[in-house]
């Protein structure tokens, strides 16, 4: 997706994608839209900051079955150092395409079992 122009868009579109995540609180924090606004003065494009999320996401969800569970992810400070990565080092286009696969596929509606009453 391309960068929208300006910094509210920037910062709305940033927001919306956070708050969607899963594993997060589903709620946006006043620190939360100043780390928004603060990428964007940065000059950090959208596709780095979903990539960013998609690769921390799937680092949360996808561990090992007997590994403790997490706590929500409560700001979105939580994803800053993958951004910072993520600019030194950015992922590989289809590893990335790969891992929103990977996060499709659990935001996919499943199908109703069959009515044990039929």
């Amino acid at each position: 997706m391309p960068d929208p122009p300006g910094r509210d868009l920037y910062v709305r579109h940033v927001l919306d994608h956070y708050r969607r995540l899963p594993g997060t609180l589903g709620q946006v924090r006043r620190t939360d839209r100043r780390l928004a606004e603060q990428l964007h003065r940065r000059g950090v494009p959208l596709s780095l900051v979903e990539a960013a999320f998609t690769l921390a996401t799937c680092r949360r969800l996808f561990r090992s079955a007997d590994a403790e569970p997490l706590e929500p992810v409560r700001t979105m400070h939580y994803f800053a150092a993958v951004i910072e990565e993520l600019r030194e080092n950015p992922l590989d286009p289809d590893y990335l395409r790969y891992l929103q696969g990977k996060l499709a596929t659990l935001a996919a509606p499943r199908p109703k079992p069959p009515d044990p009453r039929r």
